[in-house]
């Protein structure tokens, strides 16, 4: 979607909103840290977010990727920096062309800075010497179909004679066809409030974002100021300075001076706020708690998992349930799709899924991890019992990872974590699941979807690993409760099930006015036999190639993944159902069992 009609609507409704920025790494263990940091600060709900271009294209396969993956895998706009630093009209173009292909409508026009090591900027033959022509040119070939934002200096560009002149450069820029400014990084808000006036003079009227700068360290803090030449108040530098030897305390501060610069830039009519994180987590997610930003109402969801902005899947509608904890995943194996199940979900054989490369087996930033790191998280299981105790800690929140889960408990998940618990105490291993609910409103904050007016209903489903003598067990009893259906497979692709293969079963639906029934997740055994290939590999790939080849703890991972089955199973009744009640029924069997053997014994 444009950004500008993103913040329109917020301006409309009078809602402040907030971004952030990244820029491109440098190593291919600080992308993974990168995409785990925005995957965690993009669920704080930022209008949009933006990545930088180095200069001359020098990171711009980079620029490019990121901000596709950003927009395909987490859902969110993405605003892409472009510069003329270095980039012929033909480069600019294979940048746009690109960017367009890969479902980027936004883009951030600069003229850039100059390179690294040189003395000044200078026009490259065949090149655009100034911000508004690009700007020109985007809209000569996009036309509305792509949104361009530019930047704004509230104290004056450094190459700009004064701050009016500087003005009147922004003022052809908008006039050339850009949407919304964001202004240089500031520290006083006079300067924005003085800023914005020149700009109405001027009749400037799209939106003016200020852009803010969390405090990070004193010596980043004195870099950046000089660098960009922006006025520091006497009071800022005076509560700096006795602490900027801590940085614990420089940080706090700057969370502190953010907060109280955004209510006063709000207040005095700023539409929104751009941070620019430096790729860091802590600072700006403290900041937008404070100013009760976050976006924590669940409800909010279109659908139950997160929407991507990618318009090749512009009729999805409904995915297999096996992935909720994993979309990434599931959202690269199906990127090539050319259509979608549009509520019904068809046969996926063909076209089929798509092969997951390991990039995507592991959860990123788990793979480079330090050993200890692991061993710490998840210690170096000795016996299978163990093992049973990691999930049963995560269950229970007493550990916020699991190999099999991009992220902590789910809102709703924790509506049934004492079962969980209990369930992977006892070597039933889950990593997927969801309580039953028989109509609650669609606002609801932990389980409600699809915007107000509307009903949510879904069926309790598990999914887990369990040993073959325990899948054994449940099968001897699952007659006893006719609404359970189920699917098991194991590593070798021995698969047991009480339903016709080319079943569907949906097990999330919502009915809203002037609407048919949404049913937006499935279970479908053609995508479970998909999905139970990563489910197995995450056993050795993502958790079991931590430990030494040979030692105990490898073994007993191995152990796992070469004898475990997967075993989904949905309660259909979700009325009267209790899905948990055959895991009662086993554990009373055992039970008695343990006690006719000790008897015997006696």
């Amino acid at each position: 979607m444009r950004i500008i009609d993103r913040i329109n609507e917020h301006i409309a409704a009078g809602e402040p909103f907030f971004s952030f920025e990244y820029f491109p790494p440098k190593t291919d263990a600080g992308l993974n840290n990168l995409y785990g940091r925005m995957d965690r600060m993009i669920d704080l709900g930022p209008t949009f977010v933006d990545v930088t271009w180095g200069a001359g294209g020098s990171t711009s396969d980079q620029t490019l990727a990121i901000s596709a993956t950003a927009q395909e895998f987490f859902g969110i706009d993405v605003l892409m920096h472009l510069t003329c630093t270095n980039m012929t009209v033909d480069r600019l173009d294979a940048a746009l062309d690109a960017a367009y292909a890969a479902g980027i409508r936004n883009i951030l026009a600069l003229r850039g800075d100059a390179p690294q090591g040189a003395a000044a900027w200078e026009r490259v033959e065949g090149g655009f010497s100034y911000a508004y022509q690009l700007v020109e040119h985007i809209r000569a070939r996009f036309g509305d179909s792509m949104c361009v934002g530019v930047a704004g200096y509230p104290e004056g560009h450094l190459e700009a004679a004064d701050r009016e002149s500087c003005t009147d450069y922004l003022k052809h820029k908008v006039d050339c066809g850009a949407d919304f400014v964001i202004t240089q990084l500031l520290f006083d808000v006079d300067e924005y409030l003085a800023f914005l006036g020149r700009c109405e003079r001027r009749g400037i009227d799209c939106p003016v974002i200020p852009g803010m700068l969390p405090i990070q360290n004193y010596s980043r803090f004195k870099k950046m100021a000089t660098f960009t030449k922006v006025s520091v108040p006497d009071s800022v530098a005076a509560a700096l300075e006795p602490i900027k030897q801590d940085d614990a305390q420089v940080r706090e501060y700057g969370v502190d001076l953010c907060v109280e610069m955004s209510r006063r830039l709000l207040e005095y009519g700023a539409p929104g706020l751009h941070f620019y994180t430096l790729n860091l987590e802590w600072s700006v997610a403290r900041i937008v708690d404070a100013l009760g930003l976050r976006a924590d109402d669940v409800a909010e969801r279109s659908l139950p998992w997160r929407s991507t902005d990618d318009p090749s899947r512009g009729g999805e509608d409904v995915r297999p349930i096996f992935w909720s904890n994993r979309p990434e995943s599931y959202l690269a194996r199906t990127a090539n799709w050319d259509d979608f199940p549009n509520g019904r979900w068809g046969d996926r054989r063909s076209p089929s899924y798509g092969t997951l490369n390991e990039y995507y087996l592991m959860r990123r930033g788990i793979r480079l991890a330090a050993r200890d790191a692991v061993e710490q998280v998840y210690g170096e299981p000795e016996r299978v019992e163990d093992v049973f105790q990691v999930f049963a800690r995560f269950c229970a929140g007493e550990i916020d990872s699991l190999p099999w889960v991009d992220g902590g408990l789910q809102g709703e998940t924790q509506l049934i974590s004492h079962e969980l618990v209990a369930l992977n105490a006892n070597g039933y291993l889950t990593i997927n699941s969801q309580p039953q609910v028989n109509g609650v409103a669609s606002s609801h904050p932990e389980l409600g979807w699809g915007g107000a007016g509307g009903v949510c209903y879904q069926k309790a489903y598990i999914e887990m690993f369990l040993s073959p003598e325990r899948l054994q067990r449940f099968l001897a009893i699952v007659a006893e409760f006719p609404s359970l259906t189920y699917q098991a497979v194991n590593v070798a692709g021995d698969a047991q099930f009480n339903v016709p293969p080319n079943s569907v079963n949906a097990v999330t639906w919502g009915i809203f006015p002037g609407k048919e029934i949404i049913q937006p997740t499935v279970v479908e055994f053609q995508s479970f036999m998909i999905w139970k290939e990563e489910a197995f590999a995450i056993w050795k790939q993502q958790w079991g190639d931590f430990y030494e080849t040979g030692s105990r703890a490898r073994a007993v991972l191995d152990e796992i993944h070469d004898s475990y089955y997967l075993l989904n199973i949905v309660e259909n009744d979700f009325i009267r159902g209790d899905l948990f009640a055959a895991f009662r029924r086993l554990d009373a069997l055992e039970h008695d069992t343990a006690t006719a053997v000790a008897d015997s014994s006696a």
